[in-house]
């Protein structure tokens, strides 16, 4: 199984799916306990929720799950939100705070870092190299990273998620006019929506966003109530809910496109 999956396209626009994956070694997934195995902490059905909405944009997505290795971690294991509870660059616990491997068998530090090495490292190589790729036709690049979590984690955030997270580390990712352009958007929409509220940006957006470079990144987290069944197993994909959701997604990612090609967030 190889670590990534590339998409190339002729947009602008680059799609990064750091959490769609269930891929797990089988060495791993025996280490697991029954928390781990159910995998709850996946982007559910992330890439077929934004398949087609935007023709010609490129696809970078993990195929692995971030239960092996977090790819919107920092490689160094530094937190990404100081003082409160978040996941691992390799997680121990699930997002309700659960153990998810067997008694003893939680990766150690050289694990991790062959884990880093095979795993998050690949991906990066690949989101980093498509960058370079799309920067070079359009003068600009925008990474937009794809996201879904449950609407209700008391462990690591009080009360329910807005459907739209969108973040911008606090604004510094990406131009005004790029984050002014998806919150209009989403704002327009019948969903609530949020601007950098508890999931201001992974490492994904932190890392690549440097717009005094020609290079956006902004991240949208969802709340799976929009478009899945129920927030549970078997995480069935309602066409419903999508379509209506997809209905705001696909002039989002329109306009990042159109807002690229028309020169005003160059460097």
């Amino acid at each position: 199984m190889q670590p990534v999956e590339i998409v190339a396209g002729d947009s602008p626009v680059i799609l990064g799916q750091p959490h769609g994956g269930t891929w797990l070694p089988a060495d791993v997934a025996d280490r697991l306990n029954p928390t781990g195995r159910a995998l709850a902490d996946t982007d559910w059905h992330i890439g077929r929720l934004y398949d087609g909405l935007l023709p010609g944009a490129t696809v970078v997505r993990a195929t692995f799950h971030r239960y092996l290795i977090d790819a919107n971690r920092d490689p160094t294991g530094s937190s990404l939100y100081p003082g409160q509870n978040t996941t691992a660059l390799c997680p121990v616990t699930d997002f309700d705070g659960r153990p998810i491997w067997m008694d003893g068998e939680e990766p150690d530090a050289e694990e991790i870092a062959a884990r880093r090495a095979a795993f998050h490292a690949p991906y990066h190589a690949a989101l980093a190299a498509e960058v370079r790729r799309v920067q070079a036709r359009h003068g600009v690049a925008v990474v937009y990273d794809c996201h879904s979590i449950r609407s209700e984690i008391p462990f690591l955030f009080s009360g329910t998620l807005p459907v739209f997270s969108i973040g911008t580390d606090g604004g510094t990712t990406c131009s005004p006019a790029l984050s002014e352009l998806v919150l209009a958007a989403c704002q327009g929409s019948d969903y609530p929506t949020v601007l950098n509220g508890r999931f201001k940006g992974g490492w994904t957006t932190r890392h690549y966003g440097r717009p005094g470079e020609g290079v956006h990144a902004i991240q949208m987290e969802l709340a799976q109530r929009a478009y899945l069944a129920a927030e549970a197993a078997p995480w069935a994909f309602d066409r419903t809910r999508a379509d209506r959701l997809r209905a705001v997604l696909g002039p989002i990612l329109t306009g990042l496109d159109s807002l690229a090609r028309s020169g005003a967030l160059a460097a």
